[in-house]
C-alpha cells in the first residue's frame, strides 16, 4: 500500500477519546522517570532557522542533567506531512512537536495519534490555549510586529500602521518574509487586505519590497548599516526593541497577527517520560516567567510594559487558529499572492 493511500486510511480513522493522564509528580520526578528510560526527548518544532531554540535546549538540559533535548527546526508546514508519513508507516520517531499548523492538532486527535497528558500546571493553563482532554496544550504565545532601523528614518516618521508602508519615503526601503511558505505572515496579509482593500497590496508592490525566505534575515537585512531596508512587517525580534532596531505592535488600523504556538505528545513517542518531563517544563511557572513573551498561563504577568494578551489591543490570539482552520480559503489566497509576488528571492 502506497504513503498516500496508507495516510488517507489514517485521515479517515476516528479514534474514541482515550482518559487522560494528569500530571500529580514533581518536574523532578519525572526528571528521574526520564533518565531511567535514557535521558533523551526528540522534539520538532517549527520555525525558520535550525538554532531558533537553542535556548530552550540550553535551558532544558541545564535544568534538568543527564537529559538531551534533540531539537530539529523547520517550517511547520514541513514537518506536520512527515509527522503524517510516520503515523502512516506506523514507525514514530518523534515524541513531541511544537508546530504553527494549529488545524493539524484537532485531526490528530480526531485519529487518536496524541497523547491525552495534562502536564504539571495545566490548570492554569487558558482554557483557549489547551485541549480539555490533553491533547495538546500551547508552549507560546507568538506575535509579529512593525520593526524599523531608527538610524536608517532619520527625518523620517517611522511607521505606526501597516498604512504608513505606503508613503512614498518607504520605496526600495521594504523587506518582508515571503508569505508563500508561512502562514503566520500569510495571515497578516489577509488581515491587512480585510481592513484597507486590496489597493493596499497594489500599492505595496509598488514600493519594490523584496520578499525573503526566512524571518532571521529580514532582521539582520534591516539591522545592517550598509543595505537600504530599513523597516518590515509581519516577523519578530521579540517583544522589545534591540538598538537600532525598533519593535512596534499597532494599536489601531489592520490588526497584528498573534498566536499560542501548539504542543503535544505523540502517542506512540519513543521517549513519553522524557516528552512529559518537557511538557510539564514549559508548562510551569519556572519556564513562562523567561520567555520574554506573553504566557499561556493565567497566574504568570505579561512583560513589564505590557498587558496579557487577551487585554493587548488591535490583535486577537484566537483569530490565526480558526483563520487557519479554513484550509481551503488559506490555499486559495496563498496562491493569489504567489501569483502576484513570485517565489522569495
Amino acid at each position: 500500500m502506497g504513503f498516500y493511500k496508507s495516510l488517507s486510511l489514517v485521515a479517515l480513522a476516528t479514534v474514541g477519546v482515550s482518559q487522560a493522564v494528569t500530571e500529580t509528580r514533581s518536574l523532578d520526578q519525572i526528571h528521574q522517570a526520564a533518565l531511567k528510560e535514557g535521558g533523551v526527548v526528540t522534539l520538532w518544532h517549527g520555525g525558520s532557522d535550525p538554532h531558533q531554540q537553542d535556548a530552550l535546549k540550553n535551558a532544558f538540559e541545564e535544568r534538568f542533567p543527564g537529559m538531551t533535548l534533540n531539537v530539529s527546526v523547520r517550517s511547520s508546514s514541513f514537518i506536520g506531512p512527515d509527522i503524517d508519513r510516520q503515523l502512516a508507516a506506523k514507525s514514530v520517531t518523534v515524541d513531541s512537536i511544537f508546530l504553527q499548523t494549529l488545524q493539524d492538532y484537532p485531526r490528530w486527535k480526531r485519529q487518536g495519534v496524541l497523547l491525552n497528558y495534562k502536564p504539571a500546571g495545566f490548570e492554569q493553563v487558558y482554557d483557549e490555549f489547551k485541549d480539555p482532554d490533553g491533547a495538546w496544550a500551547s508552549s507560546t504565545i507568538n506575535a509579529w510586529s512593525i520593526i524599523y532601523n531608527k538610524d536608517k528614518l532619520i527625518g523620517i516618521e517611522p511607521p505606526a500602521t501597516f498604512s504608513d508602508f505606503l508613503k512614498p519615503e518607504f520605496k526600495n526601503k521594504l523587506i518582508f518574509t515571503s508569505p508563500i511558505d508561512d502562514d503566520a505572515v500569510l495571515n497578516t496579509f489577509d488581515l491587512i487586505i480585510n481592513a484597507y482593500g486590496v489597493d493596499f497590496f497594489w500599492s505595496l508592490l509598488e514600493q519594490n519590497p523584496r520578499f525573503a525566505p526566512h524571518h532571521l534575515s529580514i532582521a539582520n537585512e534591516i539591522g545592517q548599516p550598509n543595505t537600504t531596508y530599513a523597516a518590515t512587517f509581519g516577523t519578530t525580534i521579540g517583544l522589545f526593541s534591540q538598538d537600532p532596531l525598533v519593535v512596534h505592535f499597532p494599536t489601531e488600523g489592520a490588526p497584528f497577527t498573534s498566536w499560542a504556538q501548539g504542543a503535544a505528545i505523540l502517542k506512540d513517542a519513543p521517549h513519553p517520560e522524557g516528552a512529559k518531563l518537557l511538557h510539564s517544563y514549559v508548562l510551569s511557572q519556572e519556564y513562562q516567567n523567561q520567555t520574554g513573551s506573553w504566557s499561556i498561563r493565567r497566574d504568570v504577568a505579561a512583560p513589564k510594559g505590557f498587558s496579557s494578551i487577551f487585554s493587548t489591543p488591535n490583535t486577537n490570539p484566537l483569530d490565526f487558529a480558526h483563520w487557519m482552520y479554513d484550509r481551503e480559503n488559506v490555499e486559495r489566497f496563498r496562491f493569489w499572492v504567489q501569483d502576484k509576488i513570485g517565489y522569495p528571492a
